[in-house]
């Protein structure tokens, strides 16, 4: 079965002012009131359309997340075709289980498990 892309980041050193240029160049409503300030994008697309963050961070970048059934064999599969792994699988309670790693040609891309974890 195909692996969908489900969700996007963009990463920049000034989070607060990234998410004022997409609210303002697109119309998206961002929500950052969490305790990372992680803008959560609702681009208005409607169903099928995929959500995204807007944060900050050390360097600029834009990732895509793609999901998948099982991460870490996911991550095996990315390694023997070339890739590397940026970030093991990690597991957010209540949210999220995913994964960064790197392309053949040094793009970040994610990886996140198609069920959410149990909160703890």
């Amino acid at each position: 079965m195909p692996n969908p892309v489900v969700h996007f980041e963009v990463i920049g050193t000034d989070g607060a002012a990234l998410q004022q240029f997409y609210r303002d160049a697109f119309d998206w409503k961002i929500d950052a009131s969490n305790p990372m300030n992680y803008g959560l994008v609702d681009t208005g697309a409607g169903e099928g359309a995929i959500g995204g963050g807007v944060a900050a961070g050390e360097e600029a970048q834009a990732v895509f997340y793609v999901q998948v059934d099982d991460p870490a064999a996911a991550l095996e599969k990315v390694k023997g075709l070339g890739g590397s792994v940026i970030q093991d699988v990690t597991v957010i309670p209540g949210m999220v289980t995913m994964a960064l790693f790197e392309d053949p040609a040094g793009n970040r891309i994610g990886i996140v498990a198609a069920e959410t974890p149990p909160a703890e």
